[in-house]
């Protein structure tokens, strides 16, 4: 069985700590045992490696939340990155097509698509193993797991199964898919034995790809890949999962719940105070979530989340927090995490003579760099605040420390490297100051080292050529005179 953990979401009812590159699912606030701090990503992947299903994992991903999950997550399990964000069934689609082209997998391979934000017990991973032997004893084409409700919810699907079936082979069959109903109808869905879906899907390898096959799509990667943009922009709910009338749900009875709002996720929250600030006595049901180096103090406040980051304030009631997702705009990523470390920007502005001014805050994990790479439009300084690296400026490596400026000039090629925690001010000045604004020439520090050697060699090469001809050009001048003198 092949594990596909969906990790492409935006996340963006968690705003101001979600933004469309750290999703909800990367923000690190779930308590361990360690008394450390996890993100949900992490949690998920612990789990399935307890269950020994980690090394059969796939992740999928969009290409912008690479860096991060690199950041997060051992580099070991494979990543399946979409171009762009189309919703679950192109991805899956993608996933499938990877799966049968590049990995060849067989075509009874069982699939089972989990999404990466469930909070759910060991108990969820065990069942998933169980899976394939249901769908071959049942003949069914397609598995869902449905989690018996623990109270009727306007926020999560419903799965309601054929009337009158029992559980025997612990399934049973589908009769009908209810998306979001409202409080009442919930109830009564309960009533009948419906559950909550849990947003998994088992099937087999070849049911997914003789489905393309039906759509007119390829099942090479690489062509699927290359039209992405020509998949159908749907969820696999509403594209197949409710048009399959050969659909099973089997039966999930533990702990389940979505942290995809404040209201969840501030249940699952180890203090009522995260970062600086505090609450009065009084203050019921309320939390405290700031990653701002000022202080929040609350007063009197109840049923309330309060949320900070460098994207912005929240200041809500959890009942009703979902509503920022329909209000939050980010024109710039204020927070971002690399595969390196973390950013943080600390000021943005223009300056009188017409030109962008940002400051950054750098944070370089020991051990890890930031790619050789050039600027076409800006220029940088960087102050060196604390710790010890290597820096290469256009081919010359040299050793900074804390106090240090470094001058980084338009065009020139660049990289650092931490030696201890690194951190550095980033001052960019130009014309027009984006992140894409990056043209990346090597990615780890062994690549950036090989290639310096590369330059160095074509350097000398060159500078002998030159060498030559100079001599040339001095030997012919040389000759043209003596010549000339004997003719005279």
């Amino acid at each position: 069985m092949k594990i596909l953990l969906l990790s492409g979401g935006s996340g963006r009812r968690l705003w101001p700590l979600s933004n469309s590159v750290r999703a909800k699912q990367f923000l690190k606030l779930l308590p361990t045992q360690h008394g450390k701090s996890e993100s949900m990503i992490q949690r998920v992947c612990g789990q399935l490696d307890d269950a020994r299903l980690l090394s059969s994992t796939y992740i999928i991903t969009c290409e912008n939340q690479l860096e991060i999950i690199k950041n997060q997550i051992d580099t070991q399990i494979p990543v399946i990155c979409e171009p762009s964000q189309r919703g679950t069934f192109p991805s899956i689609a993608l996933a499938c097509a990877y799966l049968h082209s590049n990995y060849y997998a067989g075509p009874e391979e069982t699939i089972c698509v989990v999404p990466v934000d469930s909070y759910v017990e060991p108990l969820f991973y065990k069942l998933l193993q169980s899976i394939p032997d249901i769908l071959q004893i049942s003949q069914a084409e397609l598995a869902l797991l449905g989690a018996v409700p623990q109270f009727p919810s306007d926020q999560f699907g419903y799965i309601l199964p054929k009337p009158g079936q029992k559980e025997e082979i612990g399934c049973l069959p589908i009769d009908q898919f209810i998306e979001k109903p409202d409080t009442e109808t919930a109830r009564r869905l309960i009533e009948k034995n419906a559950f909550w879906n849990c947003g998994v899907f088992g099937f087999s390898l070849n049911f997914m790809i003789e489905y393309l096959n039906k759509m007119g799509l390829s099942t090479s990667y690489s062509q699927l890949l290359k039209n992405y943009d020509l998949l159908p922009e749907i969820s696999f709910d509403y594209k197949i999962a409710e048009k399959n009338s050969r659909s099973i749900v089997i039966p999930y009875s533990g702990l389940w719940k979505d942290l995809g709002s404040w209201e969840t996720l501030s249940g699952q929250l180890e203090s009522p105070v995260s970062g600086k600030g505090s609450l009065s006595k009084d203050s019921k049901n309320t939390q405290i979530v700031n990653e701002l180096s000022i202080p929040i103090h609350a007063i009197s406040i109840s049923n309330s989340i309060i949320a900070a980051s460098p994207e912005g304030i929240l200041v809500a009631d959890k009942q009703k927090s979902n509503a920022i997702k329909d209000m939050a705009e980010t024109a710039r990523l204020m927070y971002e995490e690399k595969r390196w470390g973390i950013y943080k920007v600390l000021d943005f502005s223009y300056t009188s003579e017409g030109m962008e001014s940002l400051s950054k805050l750098l944070k370089i994990l020991p051990g890890r760099n930031i790619s050789y790479q050039t600027h076409q439009f800006r220029q940088e300084t960087w102050t060196i605040i604390s710790g010890e690296g290597e820096f290469i400026l256009d081919g010359r490596l040299v050793y900074i420390k804390a106090g240090d400026v470094l001058q980084i000039p338009v065009g020139a090629k660049h990289a650092v490297k931490a030696i201890t925690p690194l951190e550095i001010i980033e001052v960019q000045w130009g014309e027009k100051l984006q992140e894409e604004d990056i043209i990346r020439i090597a990615a780890s520090w062994e690549e950036t080292v090989k290639h310096i050697i590369k330059e160095r060699e074509r350097w000398s090469l060159s500078s002998a050529v030159q060498c030559v001809r100079t001599i040339w050009k001095t030997c012919l001048k040389t000759m043209k005179i003596r010549f000339g003198r004997k003719k005279n």
